[in-house]
């Protein structure tokens, strides 16, 4: 059902930014012109802007004709951002929603001044594709609010709403994960060259397999051991390659992996 009236700035409009505009706008939710793109060089959003998004510098301006707000700036950027559009910011008509990694919804509302409504999202760069697992959270949003935000995500793939202090172990999870998985599917398929086959067989049948394993799980509700149990047979193939890789540390190095990364994304705005 498309929104007639409520008005979308995007301020920020990097590859996060614009594949949530294009998914509100295939879903049917948005006409192009509700949205508001924001850059500082505005002249890379002009594919964007001949599509009929509204598109512009001005940040400031874009807030003031805007009901909802979506900060999709870097951390080390959000400080200067939010106080240049602060005096408009109006709690009894704005929603921000922020996807920047390691801030809270407290600090957004300590920077501007107000107490405006803030819901936190992560998403990943699977969102370009409709496919992004994206994490809601907020210490202060109504109801009516989340789930408003959870259908805006829905729009370009799946949410899941958690406690705001889990927001930057998303961040690790899903937002990083993306990469760790793409890393493992990259180690597949160099392992499928190492046995034989052309490197862009190798990473078509690793990328369609990993694609069925995680369906297995989702479309099933199953749980990996017991698919894991399925494939594997006494003084089997697959055991003895599982074991192998358990030798060489594979779930330590995935684990160790994403505790690093939430560790880290934990302390981007303060280092900023």
């Amino acid at each position: 059902m498309r929104n007639s009236t409520t008005q979308i700035a995007i301020l920020g409009s990097g590859n996060i930014g614009i594949a949530l505009a294009k998914g509100l706008v295939k879903a049917e939710i948005f006409d192009p012109a509700q949205i508001t793109l924001t850059r500082r060089n505005s002249a890379a959003l002009a594919p964007l802007a001949q599509d009929g998004y509204a598109t512009s510098s001005d940040n400031l301006a874009a807030v003031e004709q805007a009901d909802i707000i979506v900060l999709a700036v870097l951390p080390q950027q959000l400080n200067k951002v939010l106080d240049g559009i602060k005096a408009s910011i109006n709690p009894d008509k704005h929603l921000i929603i922020s996807v920047i990694s390691g801030v809270s919804c407290q600090d957004i509302r300590q920077e501007v001044g107000v107490a405006v409504p803030v819901v936190r999202a992560m998403p990943n760069t699977a969102i370009s594709i409709g496919q992004s697992m994206t994490c809601v959270a907020s210490d202060c949003a109504s109801e009516e609010q989340m789930t408003l935000v959870e259908g805006l995500f829905n729009t370009v793939g799946s949410t899941i709403r958690i406690n705001e202090e889990l927001m930057t172990s998303a961040t690790a999870l899903c937002a990083c994960g993306i990469a760790f998985f793409l890393r493992s599917i990259r180690a597949a398929s160099q392992g499928g060259t190492e046995i034989g086959f052309h490197a862009h067989d190798a990473l078509k049948m690793a990328a369609q397999t990993a694609k069925g394993a995680a369906d297995l799980l989702l479309q099933l509700a199953s749980h990996p051991e017991q698919e894991i149990d399925k494939v594997t047979s006494p003084k089997g193939c697959t055991i003895a390659g599982l074991n192998e890789m358990e030798h060489n540390g594979f779930s330590s190095a995935m684990i160790k992996g994403i505790k690093l990364s939430a560790e880290k994304a934990g302390t981007l705005y303060k280092e900023g």
